[in-house]
């Protein structure tokens, strides 16, 4: 399995033909996986907000007054989101896709201005179909997509990459009902996949290296499609929700 690194992308600015730049430089092969930053995502789908276009309401006055926030951020957080979950320091929340994250993974990095922040895209499966679908249409090859982000990790320090968005593979590796090494039934056993691969690509990636798209080529998954909201615990499964 490779793990390359696209380099030499130009910014991407709302309105670009996001799947063509990734066909320029990264000229995809068939069975690719195409791991995709979601800042990029969002740039190119517009989710930009200036700060200074926001009024906040007395709760988000209120609450950046308790976490030492800027008001007008977290008016943007609250309404990208569909409960606070948390507020301590920062705001835990639970965005509209499901995501149990900070800030509604609202970021103030690479992106242009002091006042401008990026936000999720609105549906990031559709966002990765839609790089996919567009992908085959410029190049005739078919591909997987991986919108990827970084979020923190409860119980552990440092933050890794997820998949926020899926298209074109499995997100999971089953291995329920196969026998270990020493014949013993896996009942519990569910890898995922697509989160681990969104985390190889980070490992190029970084956050300064200026490379917003990572071709994974050589690793072929099997099992049907899945989506990345099918990474999402239900709240029915989740013991500490």
């Amino acid at each position: 399995m490779e793990v390359l690194p696209i380099e030499g992308m130009p910014e991407v600015r709302p309105g670009d033909d996001l799947a063509q730049l990734i066909v320029e430089h990264a000229r995809p092969r068939a069975g690719d996986i195409l791991v995709v930053a979601q800042k990029v995502v969002s740039k190119s789908e517009g989710r930009l907000r200036r700060l200074a276009d926001i009024e906040p309401t007395p709760e988000a006055v209120a609450l950046g007054a308790e976490i030492d926030h800027d008001p007008r951020l977290v008016q943007a957080i609250l309404d990208e989101s569909v409960r606070v979950v948390r507020k301590e320091r920062i705001l835990i929340v639970e965005t509209r896709q499901g995501f149990i994250c900070a800030n509604a993974g609202i970021d103030h990095s690479n992106v242009p201005g002091e006042d401008t922040v990026s936000l999720l895209p609105e549906d990031s499966d559709r966002s990765a179909s839609s790089l996919r679908d567009r992908v085959r249409e410029l190049a005739g090859v078919e591909v997987a997509v991986i919108v990827s982000d970084t979020f923190g990790r409860a119980w552990r320090m440092g933050i890794e990459n997820v998949a926020l968005g899926v298209a074109g593979m499995p997100v999971f590796a089953d291995y329920r009902g196969q026998l270990d090494d020493h014949g013993k039934e896996l009942q519990f056993t569910v890898v995922a996949i697509a989160d681990e691969l969104a985390c190889a690509a980070e490992l190029v990636m970084g956050k300064t290296a200026r490379v917003p798209v990572v071709v994974i080529r050589g690793y072929a998954p099997e099992g049907r499609p899945g989506t990345g909201r099918d990474l999402v615990r239900p709240a029915e499964l989740d013991l500490f929700r």
